[in-house]
């Protein structure tokens, strides 16, 4: 009777903390071999509801693309049929998204924290508390700003000068629902004060330029992604009267804002928001880069997935002025990353490497005058995308601190 009792229990917790259940929901994979076929996928998502998981958005697919994308169960069996008629054989990703979902929440169910788990809002917010006051020389913590909802933005400031005239700014989990971004941010700064004064490459940074890690962008959307919907992507923001809520943060900075891949609709997934900088998450953000543009060398922004290294530019083709530079450099970061396990990361400009986008927060910072700005997508290439297990949160983070290190010495032997 107890165990049922316990059973009913953690029952009664998943549905009250994830209301938006997804039971026998599918992600499929398809990979159109053909300009018709590319046609059909783009027309598919007005007949069945559709959530784009790569590219974010139809518009994007192009001939011989892995395209994943998410369906509700009822419209399985009708997204089989129509692939079938227009010949797209396709892979099945996840049989029955919920199970993983389910799976994830419970390993998570502690109340204790962790590096190599997913760890809830909540516990993120005590560990910067945490861990700046038990290397106070070494970390402090700022708040930039709060978010729609209200809630306090930190910056954790990590670097032995806390007047550097060099500094790197690095954010993750602008988008809600990539968990294993914000995993590799309590990652870097677990990492920098175990290593500083053991290992030299990390000592030299620390003492000669700081860091300020954001490690979580959009609060309010990663605790939605843990208690209502954990494929939520955007803020929470309700900024018109429309009754779809959230901007995408990623689109709402002012480059080119709301230009390329970037909806004007607040239903979309890609919505930009009604002006640039209009949400105070990237308000927040812009404000405390800029009052810190003279030390400021260096911009990474920490995505998941699909295993790339990309900058500046999304929205246009044209080369950014020292894009050679760029390029040599996240090279040599993607063979760093694959010195150690072995996976493979793609470079290049993010228009042609990953898909044309605008009001990104990268391009933002290097129209600033940040000459080097950087997006990491983190694993993986797809078979979990947003659902990576944990188990892979360590060598991930493993292989990415082998990558920040290289760039950030670079960055800081070639700035004044």
């Amino acid at each position: 009777m107890k165990s049922l009792l316990a059973l009913g229990l953690i029952g009664a917790a998943f549905a009250i903390t994830c209301p938006r259940r997804f039971d026998s929901a599918k992600v499929f994979r398809v990979k159109p071999q053909n300009e018709k076929q590319v046609s059909f996928l783009k027309s598919l998502a007005s007949k069945i509801p559709i959530d784009f998981w790569y590219p974010d958005s139809a518009s994007h697919i192009v001939n011989q693309m892995e395209v994943n994308f998410l369906v509700r169960a009822e419209q399985s069996n009708t997204t089989k049929t129509l692939l079938e008629q227009n010949g797209l054989h396709y892979e099945i990703l996840f049989q029955n998204l919920q199970e993983e979902i389910d799976k994830q929440l419970e390993r998570n169910s502690t109340t204790s924290y962790s590096y190599t788990k997913y760890n809830e809002w909540h516990k993120i917010s005590a560990w910067t508390a945490r861990i700046a006051a038990k290397k106070p020389k070494l970390i402090s913590r700022l708040q930039i700003g709060k978010t729609f909802e209200n809630r306090p933005m930190y910056v954790l400031q990590v670097g032995k000068q806390k007047d550097s005239k060099k500094a790197i700014f690095m954010d993750c989990g602008i988008h809600a629902r990539e968990w294993i971004s914000p995993a590799f941010c309590q990652w870097f700064v677990k990492e920098a004060i175990r290593t500083y004064g053991k290992d030299k490459v990390m000592t030299n940074l620390l003492d000669n330029m700081n860091f300020y890690i954001l490690p979580v962008l959009n609060i309010d959307g990663y605790i939605w992604s843990w208690t209502s919907d954990r494929c939520w992507r955007k803020n929470r923001s309700n900024v018109t009267s429309n009754k779809c809520i959230g901007v995408d943060l990623n689109r709402n900075f002012d480059a080119a804002w709301g230009t390329v891949d970037a909806s004007k609709d607040p239903c979309t997934e890609n919505f930009c928001g009604p002006s640039a900088e209009s949400e105070p998450e990237t308000k927040a953000v812009a404000a405390f880069i800029r009052s810190h543009l003279s030390s400021i060398k260096a911009y990474l922004s920490i995505h998941s997935y699909s295993q790339m290294i990309l900058f500046p530019y999304g929205y246009t083709l044209n080369k950014a002025p020292n894009h050679d530079e760029l390029n040599e450099l996240a090279k040599k970061a993607s063979q760093a990353i694959a010195s150690l396990y072995g996976k493979k990361y793609k470079y290049g400009t993010s228009a042609l490497t990953i898909y044309p986008s605008s009001g990104c927060s990268d391009d933002w910072a290097y129209n600033q005058g940040i000459k080097y700005s950087f997006t990491f997508e983190l694993r993986d290439r797809g078979k979990y995308g947003f659902f990576l297990p944990e188990s892979e949160i360590k060598p991930t983070c493993q292989e990415i601190m082998l990558a920040v290190k290289l760039m950030a010495s670079h960055i800081l032997s070639r700035t004044m």
